[in-house]
């Protein structure tokens, strides 16, 4: 086929990236739609990329849009119900993390996208894209480490998102689901296991708002795998420093470490302050790379017609996971998968 003919729904931060992604950077990506419930959002489009058909509808945009794909980038309460729509009328979906917010909506989905498996269906879990995570992956299957055993990964959020984040606990799941599912996802790619238990601890430590939501600020969770190999992931919104997102992989035979210091630049300052380097802000500057590679294999594999290295059993896995350690924080114990 030629130009994959798109409609973007949700054109938010991250929407709003995606959107020029799809429209100026993307080969093969035809980006001829839109559609938000915010009509700045629509003005947007419409000024800054040309998009001259809008809607305020999906179904409406399902009904009238000429479209081979949808990129859904909304609200992770929305995600399952689209991505069902769209699949049950042709279409190819991309949908950012969560799959959904419950496992019946992530069980839901895969059973629609296994029934309609001729078309393309991704999950974005744009870490798995990001050039160094990938190439870490590359060198755990040449057997650079050996037989991996052990991850450790974090994601950590800047401080001045965190009471911005209070207001969407109830519809993100919590820190773990929101923060750490990236984590989940790469902890099962890496170590090629299920988990099967997993403990959680933590608390409002910075911002007691999150006590009032039944969630946390900062927290550390103990997974062991079915195999018996083991993770330790970490998540915080009370960064002062930047976005600092890291995974160490230890294997028998050696150790991968991936952005340890969340560097903008190779640049080191030395000044009245010490020396010192530059941290990158927030995870869109952190994992651009990533975002524009995932979006690009999406297109590849619609007009190469292969299936996505990320399915949609992952996504029910992160999901499950991600459930697992909200469980164990809020019961105070060890929860057992399965």
């Amino acid at each position: 086929m030629g130009s994959v003919k798109i409609g973007i729904v949700g054109l938010g931060r991250l929407g709003k990236r995606h959107a020029q992604n799809l429209r100026y950077k993307v080969v093969g990506s035809d980006l001829t739609a839109a559609c938000s419930i915010v009509p700045e959002e629509l003005a947007w489009a419409e000024k800054e990329l040309g998009i001259s058909e809008t809607y305020t509808d999906y179904d409406e945009m399902l009904a009238k849009a000429d479209l081979d794909a949808v990129f859904l980038v909304t609200s992770s309460s929305m995600h399952s119900a689209q991505s069902i729509k769209a699949l049950e009328k042709g279409l190819h979906v991309f949908t950012e993390k969560p799959m959904g917010v419950n496992l019946e909506e992530c069980r839901n989905v895969e059973a629609v996208v296994s029934r309609h498996n001729k078309q393309v269906f991704f999950v974005g879990f744009v870490r798995r894209f990001d050039p160094s995570y990938a190439y870490a992956k590359k060198l755990i299957d040449d057997g650079v480490i050996g037989e991996p055993f052990l991850v450790r990964s974090q994601t950590v959020d800047l401080d001045e998102y965190a009471e911005f984040q209070v207001d969407f606990v109830p519809s993100s799941g919590g820190i773990f689901l929101d923060c750490n599912v990236h984590d989940i996802d790469l902890a099962r790619w890496y170590l090629g296991s299920e988990v099967k238990t997993v403990y959680s601890k933590g608390g409002s430590y910075v911002h007691k708002a999150f006590d009032e939501v039944d969630d946390a600020d900062n927290t550390v969770v103990l997974a062991t795998f079915e195999d018996g190999k083991m993770a330790v992931i970490a998540a915080s919104r009370t960064a002062f420093h930047g976005h600092d997102t890291h995974t160490e992989i230890t294997g028998s035979k050696g150790i991968l470490k991936i952005g340890i210091t969340p560097a903008k630049s190779r640049v080191e300052i030395l000044d009245g302050h010490g020396a010192r380097q530059e941290c990158v802000k927030d995870f869109y500057e952190r994992f651009q790379e990533g975002f524009l590679n995932e979006a690009q294999e999406f297109i590849d594999c619609i007009i190469e017609e292969r299936r996505p290295i990320v399915s949609a059993l992952d996504g029910t896995k992160a999901t499950e996971v991600g459930f697992a350690m909200t469980d164990s924080f809020k019961q105070k114990k060890e929860i057992v998968l399965g």
